[in-house]
């Protein structure tokens, strides 16, 4: 039987007439080609307690994995099917068991807004504190997805769970600034005892993770209520104003400008980068024009001798270089005895270069 059939019974056909066509009979030799689904996954997807009790009584595996590992339950715990859950748990399925990359049912719980399903696993024994393959547990999930009830009661079963770092040193409260859930690093600054600017395996803090991401509301918080730190600087050098260039986000890059004074050309320890040269790398335009409407020295130089026509001209970014040869960007050598011209090998990068007369 094609399984879109399959999929279409599950959803819409009575029990009765499961009962009738002798489907359930077959259900053990039926599954997804690419991933593996079983009738079983899909009933637990779509709510359908009452296929689950057939299924039971017919002795089809409620615990039977797909390709990804995902057993029923992770599918009835995923997509807030609480009376799924509920059912396979009385028939002792594993509460903890493990799909591909460790994922219980209770982090997938997690990912989702309801509260119900999470106190039902937890009730049943599921462990909020497993951490999967890349050092996350359920709390830490929850502040991802900003499910601030959800991060408020499992702190009240276990009230240890906040203080977790994931494999690269992230806090549940990086992810929060980087995913801009406001409520949740309010939730995280109020309730748990994070130092100001806890760096990840890369330097990065919460403060630079918010302003990448652009979220300038939680970065205001992070400051004013957290005493983050504007000009902490991460394993590069780097500074918020930094990272704030390098992704784009113009908006943050002016919050640190305009109210809280960050020099414009601040440069990285060794490498003497300034956010004009590390935008002028990504080719952010945007960012490009706000750095030198507030005075960012376009001729200054990194630790090799480049400036950021250099920089624009070798990552090939056509526009970034008329751009700064428009707002009196002058072509010289680094100390390779490279010019900014040499590095352009695409057509519009060396057509820049020469309708500017360069």
């Amino acid at each position: 039987m094609d399984f879109s059939k399959v999929s279409q019974a599950v959803q819409y056909k009575a029990v009765s007439w499961f009962l009738e066509s002798g489907f359930i009979a077959n259900c053990s030799s039926m599954w997804h080609p690419k991933t593996g689904d079983t009738a079983i996954h899909l009933a637990c997807r779509f709510g359908r307690a009452d296929l689950l009790a057939e299924f039971s009584c017919a002795g089809l595996d409620l615990q039977i994995s797909n390709f990804e590992g995902k057993k029923p339950l992770h599918e009835a715990a995923q997509f807030d099917q609480s009376e799924c859950v509920k059912f396979l748990l009385t028939k002792g399925c594993e509460v903890d068991c493990i799909k591909r990359g460790d994922w219980t049912p209770l982090m997938l719980a997690c990912t989702r807004p309801q509260l119900d399903v999470v106190k039902l696993l937890v009730y049943h024994g599921a462990n909020p504190a497993f951490v999967n393959k890349d050092g996350w547990n359920s709390f830490h999930i929850a502040t991802r997805e900003g499910h601030v009830y959800i991060m408020q009661y499992l702190l009240s079963v276990n009230p240890t769970l906040w203080d977790t770092f994931s494999h690269n040193g992230r806090t549940p409260l990086h992810t929060a600034a980087l995913h801009g859930r406001l409520e949740a690093v309010q939730f995280l600054l109020n309730n748990c005892s994070y130092p100001p600017d806890a760096t990840d395996s890369c330097g990065s803090t919460p403060l630079m993770d918010a302003l990448r991401a652009g979220f300038v509301d939680v970065a205001h918080l992070l400051i004013q209520h957290h005493k983050a730190d504007v000009t902490k600087r991460d394993n590069l050098g780097m500074q918020p104003i930094h990272h704030a260039a390098q992704a784009g986000q113009t908006a943050a890059v002016m919050f640190l400008i305009t109210q809280y004074t960050i020099p414009v050309n601040a440069v990285t320890h060794t490498t003497l980068i300034t956010p004009l040269q590390v935008a002028a790398k990504e080719g952010h335009n945007d960012v490009l024009k706000s750095l030198l409407l507030h005075g960012a020295d376009i001729s200054l130089t990194d630790h090799k001798g480049r400036t950021a026509l250099h920089i624009a001209s070798g990552a090939q970014h056509a526009s970034s270089v008329a751009l700064l040869l428009a707002n009196g960007a002058q072509d010289c050598s680094d100390l390779s005895g490279h010019w900014a011209k040499d590095l352009a090998y695409r057509e519009g990068v060396k057509q820049a270069f020469l309708n500017h007369g360069a």
